[in-house]
């Protein structure tokens, strides 16, 4: 048996799949209990009214071209949150079995492990090295009932790197123990190439990618899961079978055209520009306590009065996001970097 298998969930290993009308597009489709005609107002090119291709081929190849990895190594998904959730039922039993998460960080992790009805342990990630991971913690607590391991890098609330030799360190530590899942929804605006290459010589390590931040497709909902194979296939038997809507498919697939990621990376050097401007002029403005170092698209800023800071937002039509709840973020504040209007707008109304 494969270690995947052995660290799976045994009846998830077992699951027959549900299977899907087959896809074959040079035939009529008489198979789908779709309806024959497109409503008048679709203006997609595929036709709504029949269902999308499962895991469709185009996207896969061309996510696998993008982050340089095999295409039997990635899986499309709703978003990073799809693959959480997924990663999570196919690996974790209830009441048995952990995941290990680094507060403080994406609460997601630990909402789709109670959802499970897995047990959340917890490494705080040490503060005073600029929130960095305590990788003897991570591995003492890392028992044997825990199966996933779910670190951000650039981390969410704080922004900051995690350093790849440790992760890398843990993941061989861990082999065949637990899945090291490495949250990358952030890393474009780092102007790094991420952790990928490492999935092939690591096959404990997994890859979470998102269309949400970087590439401006929030609202599409698409992400990508890069792992071995095998996990892969795993997760391909519990993923529901048309999880990428056909506008998502044709918007995700123009947005990596040449002219569409060259418009990608000219946002991105504005973004990384307006952010070295917010993280210069914050730390001088009243009530600002620290502003931490960050490598995403948002800042981290502890105020005297997190309150106030806020409402000021409010008041010059700002949402900003409150961070209070997260352990050892009691007056902070989580700012996303705007366009240089509102940058501009927050930084005069925090004046």
């Amino acid at each position: 048996m494969s270690w995947v298998h052995e660290l799976a969930r045994p009846d998830i290993v077992a699951l027959r799949p549900y299977e899907h009308a087959s896809w074959e597009p040079s035939l009529e489709r008489l198979h789908a209990n779709e309806l024959p005609w497109r409503p008048a107002e679709d203006n997609s090119r595929a036709g709504l009214n029949r269902y999308p291709e499962p895991q469709p081929r185009a996207l896969i190849e061309r996510l696998a071209q993008l982050y340089c990895v095999a295409p039997a190594a990635v899986l499309a998904g709703r978003g990073s949150d799809e693959a959480i959730d997924l990663l999570t039922r196919a690996f974790c039993r209830a009441g048995r079995d952990a995941v290990l998460v680094c507060p403080p960080t994406f609460g997601m992790y630990s909402v789709c492990a109670r959802i499970q009805g897995a047990e959340v342990v917890q490494a705080p990630l040490l503060a005073a090295s600029g929130f960095a991971l305590d990788e003897a913690a991570i591995l003492e607590r890392c028992t044997a009932g825990v199966k996933l391991i779910f670190l951000c890098s650039p981390n969410n609330p704080t922004g900051n790197l995690l350093d790849e030799g440790v992760i890398a360190r843990i993941a061989r530590r861990l082999a065949g123990r637990a899945l090291v899942v490495i949250d990358e929804a952030y890393i474009e605006f780092a102007g790094q190439p991420g952790l990928a290459r490492l999935v092939a010589e690591l096959p404990n390590l997994a890859i979470l990618r998102t269309f949400s931040k970087a590439y401006g497709l929030a609202g599409a909902r698409c992400g990508a899961l890069l792992a071995d194979p095998e996990i892969i296939a795993l997760l391909r038997k519990i993923i529901p079978p048309y999880a990428i809507p056909q506008p998502t498919l044709e918007a995700v697939l123009d947005r990596l055209t040449p002219a569409a990621l060259a418009r990608s990376r000219a946002q991105l050097a504005v973004l990384r520009a307006e952010r070295e401007r917010l993280l210069t002029a914050l730390p001088r403005l009243p009530g600002v306590v620290r502003v931490w170092p960050t490598a995403a698209n948002f800042v981290l800023v502890e105020l005297e009065d997190a309150g106030a800071g806020l409402m000021r937002g409010r008041d010059a039509r700002l949402l900003l996001r409150d961070a209070r709840a997260y352990p050892g973020l009691e007056r902070a504040l989580r700012i996303t970097v705007g366009t240089p209007e509102q940058n501009s707008r927050l930084l005069e109304a925090w004046s």
